[in-house]
């Protein structure tokens, strides 16, 4: 089953482990999972609340957001 899981990390996570930095990927791209590999920098040039995939030859796709109102701040029923 393939499952959307939304990213907008746009680098990776910097560890030092013991003198010894490790970089954890953090935008859902990287082959090398769970090691950054550099993919994020396809991730620059996207704008806020767009929502994009990436297919598997990594290029940016736009499409229509499904869930436009995860954007909208809660209002209560009065």
């Amino acid at each position: 089953m393939a499952r959307l899981i939304r990213h907008d990390a746009v680098g990776p996570a910097v560890i030092d482990v013991n003198g010894k930095i490790i970089e954890i990927c953090q935008c859902g791209l990287s082959r090398d999972k769970p090691f950054c590999d550099g993919s994020h920098e396809k991730v620059r040039g996207e704008e806020a609340h767009q929502l994009y995939v990436y297919n598997e030859n990594r290029e940016r796709v736009a499409i229509p957001d499904m869930f436009p109102q995860t954007h909208r701040k809660f209002v209560p029923p009065e």
